[in-house]
């Protein structure tokens, strides 16, 4: 009996094992990449369909401290970012994987590609906003205002929650906790097709989604064998409905049968 995807329930599909703890994770075709505390300079390649690894990508200069990772179809790409020396370094995915490298503000954490193609880099001691063109040239910069604290990912949505003075426009949250309208230390973000907001709720050990106008929020509860332990990155393949969860424990949950971020209860 064939079974039409689309009507499929949300389910956990795979777990890639403990490692060190997760910096990044991000697909781009047939790949996944993962980049690990005390990482030795590479970056870990599996296939996509089997969750085999595959290879490692050697990027000279990154070390202990990449916490953020991103890749661009568009321009057959990965990025990494360097939180001691403040850089991010691109790597052509085209067959050579040539390695680049540009200066960014101090601390670089969380990476994404917007819309345009562009990379957004987020500086956590700088609390400044970055967009490069893919090859380091600046287009923007967002000074944020001296009390937004830790700061640590960033995505463009289509209504801006950020003016360009710095001052935050709308937000969600506030005191730490562990209610609804609370986080403690959040860290990675995906974004679904209707712009609903999925954040790594590291502290509480949870998934939280937020709506669009950023007024309400529900959990996405994941069954998986220990539970949640510290969501640290997240990345939303929205093509193949699929969701990556690294954890600082160092698993990376794979999400199958995902149309958006709507569910509450994702089941093994």
């Amino acid at each position: 009996m064939c079974v039409d995807s689309n009507q499929s329930s949300p389910t956990v599909s795979h777990v890639i094992p403990k490692g060190r703890e997760v910096g990044g994770v991000t697909s781009l075709g047939d790949h996944v990449f993962v980049v690990r505390s005390r990482s030795q300079q590479k970056i870990e390649v599996y296939d996509a369909n089997t969750f085999s690894l595959q290879r490692h990508i050697k990027v000279p200069g990154i070390d202990d401290n990449t916490w953020g990772l991103a890749a661009c179809a568009n321009n057959n790409c990965l990025y990494a970012s360097n939180y001691n020396n403040h850089n991010v370094h691109r790597v052509d995915l085209s067959g050579s994987n040539a390695v680049t490298m540009w200066y960014v503000a101090l601390g670089p954490l969380g990476l994404s590609v917007n819309s345009e193609h562009n990379l957004l880099v987020v500086s956590q001691l700088a609390r400044k906003l970055q967009i490069f063109t893919t090859h380091g040239t600046v287009l923007q910069e967002i000074q944020l205002r001296e009390d937004t604290d830790y700061i640590r990912h960033a995505v463009q949505l289509s209504t801006g929650l950020v003016g360009v003075d710095g001052a935050v426009v709308r937000s969600y949250g506030g005191q730490q906790g562990s209610q609804l309208t609370q986080m403690n230390a959040p860290r990675g973000l995906a974004v679904d097709r209707e712009g609903r907001v999925l954040v790594a709720d590291w502290d509480n050990n949870r998934l939280l989604v937020i709506d669009q106008s950023l007024s309400s929020a529900h959990e996405m509860s994941v069954s998986v064998d220990g539970g949640l332990e510290r969501p640290y990155r997240l990345w939303y393949d929205q093509l193949r409905r699929r969701l990556y969860i690294g954890e600082s424990g160092g698993r990376v949950i794979i999400i199958d049968n995902l149309e958006d971020f709507t569910a509450s209860e994702v089941n093994a």
